[in-house]
């Protein structure tokens, strides 16, 4: 059995031209060899099997054996229309199709008043023209499209140019296969493009191949898809109203969006019980002020745990959960097809207080966040879009989403800049090193030069042990830090032994090629074998260095203690001079002998630190230079993104790119420093150069003040301090990223008008807002969501340009909307109305108030709350003379 408990229009499988037992062995020229309860049954299998939901039964002027077969279709849940196929007096084929309830007798009296008096003369052209049988078609609440247009008796073939014309009730035609096979003259007339054969209203192609026998259910030419809540006639009528968004012929099969979501369901709280269901299209919510539309939307966001950017939107969005879930500690919970989990469905629940939890379709809890399974979602609620709109770095952002995904690029440009971040914390460090040792070497000959005014007191001869003891002293220490680094270098080389957990028996297991992997294991073991037994031979050995060290270092330490006892003890006989005692001048000659001693070694020092400063200075040299190539290349991928934008774009909006035109950071950067005398007014110079580069602004720099003068134009004021800045600062400016700028152009001309582009900071909000939502509905692999659009968008843009967009990208993303505007639902053709009504303190969406335009409740709800009602529709259109 068919189920047809549907609460959104989707694609349903139709055959419109189904014949009869009898019909198909009399006049067929083949007999199927089955008698009819046999056909009829075979039929019905052969529906089931291929899932066909709607069955037209359409035998050539006949209706004899209609009943039996419809029975048998509606026991299996199959909806039928019957109705029969007549030839006019301009000799062309035409289907009648009625609605599910008329009755043979019904058929019997259409077929007469159509001009067919004779049963029995079934094949037999009817006495009324086209235009006659299809205005009492219309008048019966039938539905007709002409036959086999492309064959002999088919109106195309015929060249019945006025009927095809002038037959407002023709809404279809039939033909063999897809329309690009059609040949090139009846392609134009169905695509309406043929001046001759053009109409206002086209009309949609369908495949409805004659089924004489069950196995032409098979044909790709004998069913076409129809889009509908439910299968019934009335619904059937009014997807041909909406050919372009309805009909789809079997070559065209509708493509599900990568990421959806299903339904939603809520318990506790203002929406208790709500459980909607969504078509995965256009989704559209609908309701009075006040019934929970802006409620749903927001549960959404809290089920994903998508927190709003803004401070505002943040706000609101936590008033109405803790409002509406809070009081009762209330749940949501959200089926989705992940588009990042390649099509695995999940379901996602949420508890107010509590983390989300995501499940699989077994039911166990995921270790993936909600974020894992659309991560390119788009949320908005009310005046978010016009907050998006003012925001420089989030236009860039949804410019980027348009890039190629090329993970490695960002990735090696945020490798460049970690080590350049790496190389100025080492290059900063080698430098201040560097500079202390050479401020101890500068102190060499000051030194020197004290030390020969003690020589009148002739201690160079009584304390010439004085600088050789300093030097074992130096000595000794520098043993102990050799010793030292070899236990360190011991200890690195243990801790870098191979690990051989990742590549146990257990982790190979059902691997295709372990055979290959053990070799590869055998080596990694043998390699720690052998650096384990070096390490057991190094540890030896450090510990008998360490014994004999500590041996030496004894002898050395008491030969040591002697002869300084014996200094000390020359040092007080020395007579005392200028105030001071014989000690006091001997120590201070002992102190300066040490201090000597120790910076003459550090002369070899500075030439070392020297070559170590050249490297590193290479080193940020080819580093800024990959920095550079990596910005060109991410700058070139962008203006690609561009041109294809604009080109996709064409007439709607124009995108050009300003590099590097964000100079905010800089700003920040340099406030940050804390230069001194120079505030934010004193930096609008940034601004005011077209051309900009921290890379050459530091080089000027460290030029000095004279050319940031010169070629900077600066004051003295900055210029003095920028050329102060410390080292440390100006290697962070070198690497400093500056955003590039998004400048938006809006056609803001009506309808076929000449385009005039308008910079978005020049548009209304609503037109700002326009332009913003042209990008948002671009591709993307994820939903877009927003509560109430038209909020913040002009009227007449949304009916000529947002609507007509949001029709074409439904096919491949899904969009839910909460809105007043009746626009988005009744043109956008939503595949998906939820009506929202509520009581004092509860809003709901009963299943009944779900379902798309072809849905009577629905259709009367759209008018009532969006157009105002009947009586006001019929208004306007009688005061705008429609």
């Amino acid at each position: 059995m068919n189920d047809h408990s549907h609460t959104f229009a989707r694609f349903w499988k139709c055959a419109l031209q189904v014949n009869t037992a009898g019909y198909s062995a009399a006049y067929r020229g083949a007999s199927h060899g089955l008698s009819e309860a046999e056909y009829n049954a075979a039929v019905v299998g052969r529906c089931e099997e291929l899932r066909v939901d709607v069955v037209g039964i359409a035998d050539h002027g006949g209706i004899e054996s209609i009943d039996a077969l419809r029975k048998a279709l509606q026991a299996s849940g199959i909806v039928v229309f019957p109705g029969f196929e007549i030839a006019c007096t301009e000799k062309f084929h035409m289907v009648c199709l009625f609605t599910e309830a008329t009755s043979r007798d019904e058929l019997n009296r259409y077929l007469g008043a159509l001009g067919l008096t004779k049963p029995e003369a079934t094949v037999w052209p009817s006495s009324k023209g086209c235009q006659e049988i299809a205005r009492e078609v219309h008048q019966l609440g039938g539905f007709w499209y002409a036959a086999h247009a492309t064959l002999e008796n088919g109106m195309l073939f015929r060249k019945s140019v006025h009927n095809w014309v002038d037959s407002e009730s023709l809404r279809a035609v039939q033909i063999p296969g897809a329309v690009d096979d059609l040949p090139p003259e009846f392609k134009q007339i169905i695509l309406n493009k043929d001046p001759n054969w053009k109409r206002e209203r086209p009309v949609a192609a369908i495949n409805a191949r004659d089924v004489a026998r069950p196995d032409d259910l098979a044909d790709p030419s004998a069913t076409c898809l129809i889009k509908m809540t439910r299968p019934s006639f009335d619904a059937f009528k009014v997807a041909f109203l909406d050919p372009e968004s309805r009909v789809r012929l079997n070559s065209e099969q509708p493509v599900e969006p990568p990421g959806s979501i299903h339904a939603i369901r809520v318990s506790g709280g203002y929406l208790d019980g709500l459980h909607a269901v969504l078509s995965g299209h256009l989704d559209t919510v609908i309701g009075g002020r006040g019934t929970g539309k802006s409620t749903l939307i927001e549960c959404l966001r809290f089920a994903l745990d998508l927190i709003p950017t803004g401070t505002q939107a943040r706000k609101l969005h936590l008033e109405i959960i803790k409002e509406n879930l809070g009081k009762e500690l209330g749940r949501v919970e959200v089926e989705i097809t992940s588009s990042a989990q390649h099509g695995q469905r999940y379901t996602v629940t949420r508890r107010h207080g509590e983390a989300p939890i995501v499940r699989d379709a077994l039911g166990q809890v995921s270790t993936l966040l909600p974020r894992d399974l659309l991560p390119e979602i788009d949320v908005y609620g009310q005046n978010e879009i016009y907050e998006l709109a003012q925001d420089e770095s989030s236009r860039l952002r949804l410019l980027e989403r348009f890039m190629p995904k090329d993970h490695d690029a960002r990735a090696q440009l945020e490798q460049v800049q970690r080590r350049l971040r790496e190389n100025g914390a080492q290059l900063t460090k080698a430098l201040d090193d560097a500079d202390q040792l050479q401020a101890q070497v500068n102190r060499l000959p000051k030194l020197q030069e004290q030390l020969q005014g003690y020589d009148a007191f002739g201690l160079k001869d009584k304390l010439a042990r004085v600088p050789l003891l300093e030097r074992e002293r130096q000595i000794d220490t520098r043993a102990q830090e050799e010793s030292g680094r070899v236990q360190s270098a011991l200890a690195a080389l243990e801790d870098a032994l191979p690990d051989l957990t990742f590549i146990s028996d257990k982790a190979l297991e059902g691997l295709p090629n372990a055979a290959a992997l053990v070799a590869m294991r055998a080596v990694l073991e043998q390699l720690h074998k052998s650096m384990s037994d070096l390490l057991k031979q190094g540890n030896a050995s450090v510990a008998q260095a360490e014994v004999a060290m500590r041996e030496a270092r004894e002898m050395w330490l008491t030969v040591q203690s002697t002869a300084q006892t014996d200094i000390d003890k020359a040092l007080r006989g020395l007579p005392a001079a200028a105030g001071r005692t014989g000690q006091q001048i001997g120590a201070e000659y002992q102190r300066l002998q040490q201090e000597i001693e120790g910076i003459r070694p550090l002369s070899t020092r500075v030439t070392t630190f020297a070559q170590l400063i050249e490297g590193l200075q290479q080193d940020r040299r080819n580093l800024l230079a990959q920095l550079s190539d990596r910005r060109h290349q991410r700058l070139q991928a962008l203006h690609a993104a561009t041109k294809r934008l604009n080109k996709r774009l064409d007439g709607r909006l124009r995108i050009e790119i300003e590099p590097e035109g964000d100079r905010k950071p800089l700003k920040d950067f340099l406030l940050e420093c804390k230069l001194e005398g120079v505030g934010e007014k004193r930096l609008t110079w940034i601004d005011d150069r077209s051309t900009f580069s921290p890379i050459q602004l530091a080089e000027s720099i460290r030029e000095g003040k004279g050319m940031l003068e010169v070629e900077w134009g600066l004051t003295p004021v900055v210029a003095e301090a920028l050329a102060k800045l410390p080292r440390s600062k100006m290697m962070a400016l070198e690497s400093l990223e500056l955003a590039h700028r998004v400048r938006i152009e809006l056609n803001v001309a009506h309808g076929d008008a000449p385009p005039v582009f308008r910079a978005l900071d020049k548009l209304s909000t609503g037109q700002q807002c326009t332009a913003i939502l042209h990008l948002l509905l671009l591709d993307n692999r994820d939903p877009l969501v927003m509560d109430q659009p038209e909020d913040n968008l002009d009227n007449a843009f949304i009916a000529e340009r947002i609507v007509r967009e949001l029709r074409q990208a439904k096919t491949q993303r899904q969009f839910i909307f909460a809105t007043h505007n009746a626009n988005i639902p009744v043109f956008g053709d939503a595949e998906w109305i939820g009506v929202f009504s509520a009581t004092e303190s509860h809003g709901s969406l009963a299943a009944s108030a779900q379902g798309s335009i072809d849905v009577p409740f629905i259709r009367d709800n759209v008018a009532t709350l969006l157009e105002g009602g009947r009586e006001a529709f019929m208004q306007r259109k009688a005061k705008y003379e429609f």
